[in-house]
């Protein structure tokens, strides 16, 4: 057999071997997905007794991550949809739809009738047609204690002229999913991979659906050539001439069992029609110059003027044997779609700030005669740390490095005054988005809108409701719309959780888990220094006791036994802790 023969068999082998996994993830979903409909079911109930459209001024919604932020095609409004939060204890998710009045500043939730179920990570497109209309495509519901998790399959739509929600019930659509991107292009809505995740098993993606916006029909396209390996949380933006670009994304792989690694994809592909043949696609991969985005997933992403898609914050997780640590980002990345390059976005600060040091030094110039200014030297790297308070007395460190401009020796005046202003704009603490992942992206008018989203400091969890704006075609400095109010954020301990009953995250086995964490809290260790030491064995290190938890049962696998998970978790808290000693 050839070459060509051997690498088409090993292709479609990766094929059946995909379409084996999604058939067994299907398999065992069933049960936990029919346990969660009842619940969805009871939701869907109580929002049944909503008869009338009730729109109410309001202040801003409660953080979130997760949810979609979109554009009101014909409005200066932003609309919020859905989302998620986690206290520590227990998920919460959203159906609540709110508009922003980019004018006034302001916020007002609309009660509407009949609904979509709450849901998060699911992907909204709004179009202009029908005097405006919102698209929702599929997103996740997770059970309270967040261990059991439905996948939406579901279409609807959201009349904004109307203000009613109607759910388009037509077969042939993509599997439930999350994590999916969703793009509106030429009067369809293109959908591309996503994940799907059970208690045991999951997969992932890289299968393309369009929906026609006219015929209301589904597609499953089969474009040619290679695409992209399968893949939630990439990057997915339209150009004028139709085709579709799509760059990073996660996914995870089955190294062996019960061992599985995390890959944060890089490489850009563009999907566009055949010559000729508007209905057949063709996938080609992208070599982009520049300066691309460090590997990174749960970034956010917009459409930006001058035909430039736009990449915000993320996070990297660095995953050792007994740690997992996240390096947040908040920075900005533009994709030239037309000339295939990568650059960050760079503020050049206000201009008003500029003109008034500007005049200031010619003055200062004119009365002091021929006097030689002091030369500063170069400035390195500059930390940025600003420190929040939450209610309960948490202080949030959130820190980002600033990368100062380079100096060159024996410049002209006139450029080295210009280098001196830009030296003194750049160590200026600008006010800017702290670095998130998840956050909600929306473009209008050439302004960039980010709320809310999350980041983490040790094992907290902070989910923020802040608003920002930024000028993209000036790209001068960050507005703030609306500040991070540290009274909205709520962590509970792992360690309340086993008081607090069986509905809440960490309560599954409480009592074998109890009984064990006293066995073994009889052996006595040294209290870590920086660590305020409590009767759970967890509390030898800065960490709760679901994060050595999850980490032994990811070891010994979904069928060991509580008893053993506990034992396991406890003797690798204990080792990391004697070892950090």
């Amino acid at each position: 057999m050839g070459k060509k023969g051997k690498k088409e068999k090993k292709v479609k082998g990766a094929e059946k071997t995909a379409a084996k996994m999604e058939k067994k993830v299907s398999k065992r979903a069933k049960k936990e997905e029919e346990d969660l409909e009842a619940l969805i079911a009871e939701f869907q109930t109580l929002d049944a007794k909503k008869t009338q459209i009730i729109e109410t001024a309001c202040p801003p919604p409660s953080p979130r991550l997760n949810a979609s932020l979109s554009a009101h095609p014909e409005r200066d409004e932003l609309i919020l949809f859905g989302g998620e939060y986690f206290n520590g204890q227990k998920t919460f998710l959203y159906n609540e739809l709110y508009f922003y009045n980019i004018r006034k500043n302001s916020w007002s939730k609309v009660d509407i009738p009949s609904p979509p179920p709450r849901r998060c990570a699911h992907q909204a497109a709004a179009v202009p047609q029908g005097g405006g209309q919102l698209w929702i495509f599929g997103g996740e519901f997770a059970s309270p204690n967040g261990e059991q998790f439905y996948h939406y399959k579901d279409l609807w739509v959201l009349h904004l002229a109307t203000r009613t929600w109607e759910q388009i019930k037509v077969t042939g659509g993509p599997a439930g999913r999350s994590g999916h991107r969703m793009v509106a292009c030429k009067r369809q809505l293109i959908v591309f991979g996503g994940f799907h995740e059970s208690a045991r098993d999951y997969v992932y993606y890289n299968d393309v659906y369009a929906f026609n916006l006219d015929a209301f029909t589904w597609t499953k396209l089969s474009p040619s050539g290679t695409g992209p390996a399968p893949r939630s949380g990439c990057q997915m933006a339209t150009t004028p001439e139709g085709n579709v670009i799509v760059y990073g994304g996660y996914s995870k792989q089955r190294i062996k069992k019960d061992v599985d690694n995390g890959w944060q994809r890089e490489q850009g592909e563009r999907k566009q029609p055949a010559e000729g043949e508007e209905d057949k696609w063709v996938w080609n991969r992208l070599s982009p110059s520049g300066v691309k985005p460090t590997p990174r997933s749960g970034f956010s992403v917009a459409i930006a003027p001058n035909n430039r898609s736009l990449l915000f914050g993320g996070v990297h997780d660095e995953e050792e044997e007994e740690s997992i640590e996240g390096d947040f980002f908040g920075d900005i990345y533009f994709y030239d779609m037309g000339k295939n390059r990568w650059f960050p976005g760079q503020l050049k600060g206000p201009k008003s700030e500029k003109k008034k040091r500007r005049r200031g030094k010619k003055a200062e110039g004119e009365g002091a005669g021929e006097v030689e200014a002091e030369s500063q030297p170069p400035q390195g790297p500059m930390e940025v740390i600003k420190e929040v308070v939450a209610e309960d007395g948490t202080v949030m460190t959130i820190k980002q490095v600033v990368s100062a401009p380079e100096v060159e020796p024996e410049r002209s005046e006139d450029e080295d005054e210009d280098e001196e202003e830009a030296e003194e704009e750049a160590s200026g603490q600008q006010v800017e988005p702290c670095p998130r992942s998840n956050a909600m992206l929306a473009m209008k008018h050439g302004i960039l809108y980010v709320y809310g989203g999350m980041f983490e400091v040790g094992d907290r969890q902070f989910t923020l409701n802040d608003l920002y704006a930024l000028d993209l075609h000036k790209m001068e400095d960050w507005k703030v719309l609306v500040e991070m109010d540290p009274k909205t954020q709520e962590w509970l301990e792992e360690s309340e959780s086993d008081e607090e009953g069986d509905d809440v995250e960490g309560a599954e086995g409480g009592e074998e888990e109890e009984e064990s964490s006293e066995e073994e809290s009889e052996d006595e260790v040294e209290q870590h220094p920086s660590v305020q030491h409590d009767e759970k064995y967890t509390d030898y290190l800065p960490r709760t006791e679901q994060y050595w938890l999850k980490l032994a049962r990811h070891n010994m696998g979904p069928d060991a036994k509580e008893k053993k998970v506990v034992k396991l978790a406890h003797a690798m808290a204990k080792t990391f802790y004697e070892d950090s000693v």
